[in-house]
């Protein structure tokens, strides 16, 4: 899996996500890479309708029922919009452990693929026991900065897939955090990671059609 987080980015909201989720499904299509999506709650509508090979994932969801919640993300409602998947408890928005695994069921309940975040092995191997469809190790120091976690901080990721895989053998590994190369995912599938969670490198990609090729031919053998 290729999972871009487009964040709140000025460059990646509106007509441009369109864009970008228009060249992940051209990239998914030519080379078979799994690419999910996750724009502004308000572009998911947008994206879901105009895009049918990428998956459109919400940026999160909070541990809600329909009902008196005003300004509160509805797990229900990203749905409808048309999101098939959410993320869940990035660095950027962590959630306490009561509310991420509410979260988690309610959206096993709904038929939503869940990525959550973790900072550490540590931290990834008590999430895994929530049974989450994928954990992302990302430690937040490496965000953002171009340094890829798989290449600066190897150790991480092994221990992380170790860990993860003891506790749970149906939750996968992702990684993110400085994730800006096809050499950057090639090192953390080697590493036992089964894809990568990155954001600025396509988010903020002047090409990203260009970009997002490039990442994907890091899958290929």
């Amino acid at each position: 899996m290729l999972a871009v987080n487009l964040k709140a980015y000025k460059e990646a909201i509106g007509n441009r996500a369109l864009e970008i989720a228009k060249a992940a499904e051209k990239v998914s299509e030519e080379t078979g890479v799994e690419i999910v999506i996750a724009p502004q709650h308000v572009d998911i509508r947008l994206l879901s309708e105009n895009v049918s090979k990428v998956k459109i994932f919400a940026q999160h969801m909070d541990p809600i029922e329909p009902g008196a919640h005003t300004g509160w993300i509805l797990p229900e409602s990203i749905k409808e919009a048309g999101a098939v998947g959410v993320i869940l408890n990035h660095s950027e928005h962590q959630m306490k452990i009561e509310d991420l695994e509410k979260a988690i069921n309610i959206a096993k309940k709904l038929g939503l693929v869940t990525i959550v975040c973790a900072n550490d092995p540590v931290t990834a191997r008590a999430i895994s026991s929530l049974n989450p469809d994928y954990i992302a190790v990302e430690p937040p120091e490496l965000i953002g900065t171009g340094v890829s976690v798989s290449k600066a901080e190897p150790e991480i990721v092994k221990n992380a897939v170790n860990m993860v895989r003891q506790c749970n053998i149906s939750t996968k590994v992702l990684v993110g955090a400085g994730i800006s190369t096809k050499e950057d995912v090639k090192a953390a599938l080697e590493l036992g990671a089964e894809g990568v969670l990155l954001a600025s490198a396509v988010a903020k990609a002047e090409d990203p059609y260009t970009k997002l090729k490039e990442l994907a031919e890091g899958f290929m053998k």
